[in-house]
Formats: structure tokens, C-alpha cells, sequence
């Protein structure tokens, strides 16, 4: 069993920064990646941002230079800190992992439950 337990959502005015976070837990051999995506009311689930292990954070063109991603592999977190906000950053936002349960085994995707990011004009 693996868990994904996001925090950090809320209400912000616009302009204003947040932080989420995100855990994995339970039976995990290694995560290959974890990121972070949203979903708007009435909008597909977009990628924020990912970081794949060795690699380079990916974000949405949306997004560059205001939100930074980061990961504390000893911890199985990531983290999104989210600046400069705007009211089309609003969504439900969801925490991505690909994680490898047993060694030798292939990664599978796992989600969060999702936090809401509201943020006012």
C-alpha cells in the first residue's frame, strides 16, 4: 500500500505566496519522480511541476519563475512553493509519484487526494 498526503492549500489573496507539501508513504523500494498537477473547474489535470531522481525540475510555461519544486528524498516529500500568485492559479491541486514498490519491479503512478489553492483578486 502507498500513500500520497498532501498540505498546504488554502485561501490567499492575489500576490501572495503558499507552500505545499506532499508525503509518500507505505511500502516503497525507490520514486523515480514526484511532481505536482491541477486541475480547474471545468479544465483537464495540468503538470506544475515534476522532478524526476538526477534530473532537473519541469515546470509549466505558466508557472516559471514563480513556483519552485523540491524534494527531500530522505523523506519521500515534495514540496511546491507557489509566489506571486494569481486568481488562474486557482484549481485543486494533486501530488504525482511514480514509485518502484519492490526492486526489480516497474514504477506505477500514485496520486494524492488533492488540496485546494484558492486564490483571490
Amino acid at each position: 500500500q502507498v500513500q500520497l498526503v498532501e498540505s498546504g492549500g488554502g485561501l490567499v489573496q492575489a500576490g501572495g505566496s503558499l507552500r505545499l507539501s506532499c508525503a509518500a508513504s507505505g511500502n516503497i523500494w525507490s520514486i523515480n519522480a514526484m511532481g505536482w498537477y491541477r486541475q480547474a473547474p471545468g479544465k483537464q489535470r495540468v503538470l506544475v511541476a515534476a522532478i524526476i531522481s538526477g534530473g532537473r525540475p519541469n515546470y509549466a510555461d505558466s508557472v516559471k519563475g514563480r513556483f519552485t519544486i523540491s524534494r527531500d528524498n530522505a523523506k519521500n516529500t515534495v514540496y511546491l512553493q507557489m509566489g506571486s500568485l494569481k486568481p488562474e492559479d486557482t484549481a485543486v491541486y494533486y501530488c504525482h509519484a511514480k514509485i518502484v514498490r519492490y526492486p526489480g519491479s516497474y514504477d506505477n503512478d500514485y496520486w494524492g487526494q488533492g488540496t485546494q489553492v484558492t486564490v483571490s483578486s
